[in-house]
């Protein structure tokens, strides 16, 4: 299936890229994501005729998600979990955890943004932790695990 794509997707293309994928990931997920739309005539003159103003928003998007960057780097996340006496939680912290107590601070982080490279976080103690904003910008945080009896 060949597609126009209407923003940057990973692996795939920039903004108006005309690319080949299988029919299925274009059909069930690009599409009606609003990532992209199917290559005909009809929808290349209308792509043609739209993309400064997807450009523009696309723009928008990632000086708003840069702001947003800013603001989280460097940031330390304190998150409370009972314990035993090695130090091991009994649970683990999730990504749902993590974006739980980023939004009691103030902080709107979709759970599906934050990267573990490790997994669930299952010690007490600090962990460096990423936050995928935009394909082209992240923020680095600590997320630090203490215990409760």
């Amino acid at each position: 299936m060949q597609i126009i794509l209407l923003e940057k997707v990973a692996n795939l293309g920039q903004l108006g890229d005309v690319v080949k994928v299988k029919d299925g990931y274009g059909r069930n997920f690009l599409v009606p994501q609003g990532k992209a739309k199917r290559a005909t005539e009809k929808n290349m003159a209308e792509f043609q005729v739209k993309r400064a103003e997807l450009e523009k928003q696309q723009a928008q998007i990632l000086a708003d998600a840069q702001a947003r960057a800013e603001k989280l780097e460097n940031m330390t996340v304190r998150i409370s979990q009972k314990a035993g006496v090695d130090g091991k939680l009994f649970g683990s912290v999730t990504n749902v955890d993590i974006a739980d107590a980023l939004q009691a601070q103030g902080f709107e982080v979709a759970k599906a943004e934050i990267r573990m490279p490790n997994g669930h976080l299952k010690q007490l103690g600090d962990y460096p932790v990423t936050i995928a904003l935009h394909h082209d910008v992240t923020a680095n945080i600590t997320v630090s695990v203490y215990g409760i009896s």
